[in-house]
């Protein structure tokens, strides 16, 4: 089965079937994205973190907390008549205070890993003040003999109590138990020796919503967690892309110097090179031409006219260079023209009919007739099709055969296809053939190899079109190349204007 290669310009310069080269930075970002999906490796990298953003929590919002007690210890009073409940709340927002200036302190230090311990042993402690407080709470024996509006009071405020406390405290682990395990031991104190119903249903709804508060609490730490290994491997990504980022900006930098350099030197080469050959080819021209006598050894017009075909070839690997090297830098102009692809075509095949009978191939043509102009630079695409013929009859056996066709395209375009029954391609080796110096095995064993900018020229040069350039082949049975213009440089002829009646100018009537 034959192989359909669609190039495009970069082509030339890199060839896109390589893989990718730069090793380290792919094993490296492979390396951050497994990390990234694997998740944290253990909950103890973020205790620091979690610390402190429990402490800037804790102070954000530290004025909810005593606005609560200030509530409760007031619609306590208003329920119970007992004055007891304004010197629970001074103790309760004191020990309150004792927190927020606990809190302080810490933020203002820097919470390391030496220190992560005693700090976090400091808030605990703290809080077990604070569970203290609703514990004395707790245990308060109201005046007023209405037992189930006090319990139900005293029930509500533990529950809110508990509850805002694990909104705020759930990035301290064991917080919520440090809390109100002494408020739990003092609901079972009492339930124990007033063996009342609803002393012992409060301890046991209250047990049961601090386990739930526990389990609340624990996930959304894990999420906390987990949002934290997130956010640090997604900055981790971010640098080593970065990096990456750096290290591709600095090679292409380097790219870029370098073929500004190779542009300089080809340019500055150009004339040091071409004039020295010019001498060679026209000195060598006129000796093996006889064109100032005969010379006296018949070696010396054998030698002669080997060096005038070295010349030619090293001057056509020059032109060769500097085409390749103005379309790579984008200074290649194109001047643009209404031309005949028919034309060209049978006028590349006259100029390459004499090398075809040398090696007594035959050149066959089918053309479809009547095809349009089109939009094109003439030398650019003489060229194209010269490059085909050349290489055609360069890898076609003796007494071969070439076939050129020329037609429209299914989109309505126009081509060029040569077509030979040369020994072929392999089909791996045609991405090798088509980037710039590169040279088949075939190509290589043959005696006429040749510079490999041939394809590559050929490529651009419809890429500059818009165009494109296809190149199939299969071992043993030949290879054709296909040079496709679009079907917007096709100049369509239109059709003529039928005559029609002038329009009567409107008479203007005045009043």
């Amino acid at each position: 089965m034959s192989k359909s290669v669609s190039t495009s310009t970069d082509k030339i310069i890199v060839d896109r079937s390589k893989k990718h080269r730069n090793k380290a930075v792919f094993d490296t970002v492979k390396t951050t994205r497994e990390r990234l999906q694997q998740g944290a490796g253990g909950n103890e990298a973020y205790e620091r973190e979690m610390l402190t953003m429990h402490i800037a929590e804790a102070l954000q919002g530290a004025m909810i907390m005593p606005l609560f007690i200030v509530l409760a210890s007031i619609i306590g009073v208003y329920i119970t008549r007992d004055i007891s409940l304004i010197i629970w709340s001074l103790i309760a927002l004191s020990f309150h205070a004792m927190s927020l200036v606990l809190a302080k302190r810490a933020a203002k230090q820097e919470i390391t890993d030496d220190n992560l311990r005693h700090w976090k042993n400091l808030l605990l402690g703290m809080q077990i003040l604070v569970g203290c407080a609703w514990a004395m709470f707790a245990l308060a024996e109201p005046v007023r003999n209405d037992p189930t509006l006090v319990l139900f009071f005293k029930g509500a405020t533990l529950l809110i109590a508990l509850s805002l406390t694990a909104m705020t405290s759930f990035m301290l682990r064991r917080a919520i138990f440090m809390t109100f395990l002494p408020v739990l031991a003092a609901l079972c104190m009492t339930s124990a020796l007033s063996r009342n119903p609803f002393d012992v249903g409060l301890a046991l709804m209250f047990g049961m919503a601090i386990l739930f508060c526990h389990r609340i609490t624990s996930r959304l730490y894990q999420t906390s967690i987990k949002l934290l290994s997130s956010q640090t491997e997604k900055d981790d990504l971010i640098a080593e892309l970065e990096v990456a980022n750096s290290v591709s900006d600095e090679a292409r930098r380097r790219a870029e110097e370098a073929n500004l350099a190779k542009s300089r030197f080809l340019a500055s080469m150009s004339h040091e090179l071409r004039t020295p050959l010019n001498a060679i080819l026209g000195f060598s021209e006129v000796m093996s031409s006889e064109v100032l006598g005969p010379l006296n050894n018949p070696l010396y017009k054998e030698y002669s006219g080997d060096i005038h075909r070295s010349g030619q070839h090293l001057l056509d690997l020059i032109n060769e260079i500097l085409d390749l090297s103005r379309i790579e830098a984008g200074r290649y102009d194109l001047n643009e023209e209404s031309i005949s692809m028919l034309e060209i075509a049978e006028d590349c095949i006259g100029m390459i009919q004499l090398r075809a009978r040398a090696k007594n191939i035959r050149i066959s043509q089918q053309f479809e007739s009547s095809l349009p102009q089109v939009w094109a630079d003439e030398k650019s695409i003489r060229q194209v099709i010269l490059n085909l013929l050349s290489n055609a009859v360069k890898f076609t056996p003796q007494g071969g055969e070439i076939l050129v066709k020329a037609g429209w395209t299914a989109g309505g375009g126009q081509y060029v296809s040569i077509r030979d029954n040369g020994p072929g391609i392999p089909e791996e080796e045609i991405p090798v053939v088509l980037s710039a110096f590169g040279q088949g095995s075939i190509a290589i064993k043959s005696a006429e190899q040749g510079t490999g900018l041939g394809l590559p020229i050929v490529q651009a040069i419809l890429a500059k079109h818009d165009g494109q350039f296809i190149l199939k082949s299969k071992l043993r049975e030949g290879t054709e190349g296909i040079a496709i213009l679009p079907a917007k440089r096709v100049l369509q002829s239109l059709p003529a204007v039928e005559d029609t009646h002038a329009i009567q100018p409107r008479r203007r009537s005045f009043a």
